[in-house]
């Protein structure tokens, strides 16, 4: 693998899942393997779990991981081509990618959209001009538009609770929010789950909420939330703003925060969040808080899903 930004990268996903539980009953099984390599994490946008269990894969791998926050630490960057550099920014990315490329043998990169303009935003502007000037493999530790290694640690936490003995029904729930949030999240699980292959699966959110066919194809989606919900195996509940009506808030969120009251249609349903969630917003206290949640397994699966990618790439060195 010579890079990891989606479910395209992925020859095969059940096989990398299957790498995802070997390393977690087995962590440091390739304690070896990226001895005397550097992993760069650069980071345009905060971060909790990616960042953590991006280095502690690497760590487990045998690998040195150097964090840096583009905002905060450094020069600001210039992307465009042809660019006349009179303003804020400082540093052309066509300058820094071949420093970057002498410093570490695999850089990780989250981005992030700006919501404002689509087509930059799906043309992934920042991440597409990093890999083109970069000489060394790059990661998506989040995009405009897509959350692979997110999503991978999701497909891991379906695979462990999985009924034996039939498909599970999957169904994404949109919820809501306070702010405009990305379709990142969103998009990936859709493009993970049809990629995967394993489950019947359903996407339920308000009209206008609509997310790129690129992504859903596959889906059975609906409106009626309580419909999508019957008899489900997990729910993945997650907000995302409009993708045609690009960024915007359209719908006030009444009535489609999942509660235990909800779940009566799924009695045997797990809930899946991405984190960090709203309280009492996309999911009640009940939930969180009681035996349906696999968030916190979710959040945990995080390092072997960087480990197993990983792990790939530098065997592909």
């Amino acid at each position: 693998m010579k890079q990891f930004i989606s479910a395209l990268d992925v020859p095969g996903i059940p096989a990398l899942v299957q790498e995802a539980l070997h390393y977690k009953n087995n962590p440091l099984a390739d304690r070896q393997l990226g001895q005397g390599k550097r992993l760069g994490l650069m980071f345009f946008n905060p971060s909790l779990r990616t960042r953590l269990s991006t280095q502690i894969a690497a760590q487990q791998l045998g690998m040195e991981s150097i964090v840096f926050n583009a905002g905060q630490d450094g020069w600001a960057f210039e992307f465009a081509d042809g660019a006349v550099m009179n303003g804020s920014t400082v540093e052309h990315i066509k300058d820094a990618a071949p420093v970057l490329s002498s410093y570490f043998d695999i850089l990780c990169i989250r981005t992030f959209p700006g919501l404002v303009d689509r087509d930059q935003d799906y043309a992934e502007f920042v991440l597409q001009q990093f890999i083109k000037h970069i000489r060394i493999p790059v990661v998506s530790l989040e995009s405009a538009t897509l959350h692979p290694l997110q999503s991978l640690a999701d497909i891991i936490t379906l695979e462990e609770h999985k009924p034996a003995a039939r498909r599970p029904k999957v169904v994404l729930s949109w919820a809501p929010h306070i702010k405009s949030i990305p379709q990142c999240v969103s998009n990936s699980f859709a493009q993970w789950v049809n990629a995967w292959g394993q489950a019947d699966f359903v996407i339920t959110h308000p009209e206008g909420y609509e997310l790129a066919e690129d992504y859903t194809r596959g889906a059975q989606i609906t409106h009626n939330q309580q419909e999508a919900l019957q008899d489900a195996d997990f729910v993945y509940v997650k907000n995302w703003s409009s993708y045609n009506d690009y960024g915007k808030v359209l719908h006030d969120g009444a009535g489609w925060m999942l509660d235990e009251q909800k779940l009566k249609a799924a009695p045997a349903a797990k809930v899946m969040h991405c984190l960090p969630v709203r309280r009492n917003l996309e999911l009640s206290d009940e939930i969180l808080d009681g035996p349906r949640s696999l968030v916190s397994q979710q959040a945990a699966n995080r390092v072997w899903s960087a480990q197993a990618v990983l792990s790939r790439i530098l065997k592909s060195l």
